[in-house]
């Protein structure tokens, strides 16, 4: 196996070393300056989303900015994802279903240059999210400041119209990269979302039975031009009935001072301030992951890799993005939680925007 992190991470030149401990923001605050530069007051992490975004756009740094919304539905019988997003110059968006007996597929991806037909809020749950292209059409509307999501997507063949809605009192994890004043990204990761609904695949019905679970990677910044990460995400119950979720990263993070780990336990968020420890190997992605650093040890198999790769020239990717189940502990001041088969996913991504 390899140890990614072993590795340089692609970030900015003279990115300074991790800070000791890592700021909760409690009150709102403005991510940017008037300016439009990073604002000091806003690094650190929340449990809710107190970050306004809405100076992040074309005003600033053009070429810079990366907004998008990501969701992941997984079911007993389906996954599901979704992605509309705006990088100033490209609209970059994808519709995917993956059948879990039969390993069926039903996608649409469309890259737009210039940007058009999207709408993208300036902050979270601030509107409603769409993206129009060829064969694709997705909406994302919010309810009841962000408690409820309707998520509705068409592509040729496949059809989905998901509900999402937030437990009270559920923590995200919201945090604030700073790799310098000019380039900084927030991102909100909201895991083990009940999720309830109707897929229509090639013209037959499927039920969201209970049981299936969302998660939501909401972004908002000014990225450096070629950057590489790990993500991993995870959702489901503990053998005494509490909801677990799992949210983990690395590389990108790196030098920053930020980490984007924790995991969230009966709707609580136990922050992971120190940098997670992923090995794995890319030349065999479906062999076991693991992930260890900050009370937390886990092991991940996979049983299916969305491997997908774009070259454009200015737009590049490389994605591995496996989905299988969690299993290890985690260690809290007050216990050591035992967990198995939460299911999610984990990927190894290089991207240049």
């Amino acid at each position: 196996m390899t140890d990614p992190s072993a590795a340089p991470s692609p970030r900015p030149a003279g990115t300074q070393p991790a800070a000791p401990h890592e700021t909760e923001l409690t009150t709102p605050v403005s991510l940017t300056l008037p300016s439009g530069r990073l604002n000091p007051a806003s690094i650190g992490f929340a449990r809710s989303p107190l970050v306004d975004t809405s100076g992040i756009g074309g005003r600033h740094g053009w070429g810079r900015n990366k907004r998008w919304e990501y969701w992941n539905v997984m079911t007993p019988a389906h996954i599901v994802a979704l992605t509309v997003s705006s990088l100033d110059y490209a609209a970059v968006h994808e519709v995917w279903i993956f059948d879990r007996a039969t390993a069926q597929t039903w996608g649409r991806s469309a890259t737009v240059i210039p940007v058009r037909d999207v709408a993208l809020p300036g902050t979270l749950a601030g509107g409603i999210a769409i993206a129009r292209a060829k064969d694709l059409a997705v909406t994302v509307t919010p309810a009841d400041g962000g408690q409820v999501w309707r998520l509705h997507a068409e592509i040729p063949g496949a059809a989905f119209d998901i509900t999402v809605a937030r437990p009270a009192d559920h923590d995200c994890l919201a945090v604030v990269v700073p790799w310098s004043p000019r380039l900084f990204q927030y991102t909100v990761k909201d895991v083990a979302l009940p999720a309830s609904g109707t897929l229509t695949l090639d013209g037959i019905r499927h039920e969201v039975p209970a049981g299936s679970w969302a998660v939501l990677d909401h972004g908002r910044g000014r990225w450096p031009y070629d950057i590489a990460w790990n993500w991993g995400a995870g959702s489901g119950v503990l053998a005494d009935g509490r909801t677990i979720g799992i949210q983990v990263g690395g590389r990108w993070t790196d030098g920053t001072g930020a980490t984007e780990n924790g995991v969230v336990v009966a709707g609580v968020l136990h922050k992971i301030s120190e940098p997670v420890q992923w090995t794995y190997d890319l030349g065999d992605p479906l062999r076991p992951w693991q992930v260890a650093g900050g009370g937390l040890d886990a092991t991940f198999t996979p049983f299916y890799d969305k491997r997908s790769a774009m070259n454009l020239g200015v737009v590049a990717s490389r994605t591995d993005q496996c989905f299988g189940t969690w299993a290890g502990t985690f260690r809290t001041d007050a216990e050591v939680i035992a967990f198995e088969s939460v299911e999610g996913f984990a990927e190894d991504v290089r991207n240049r925007w």
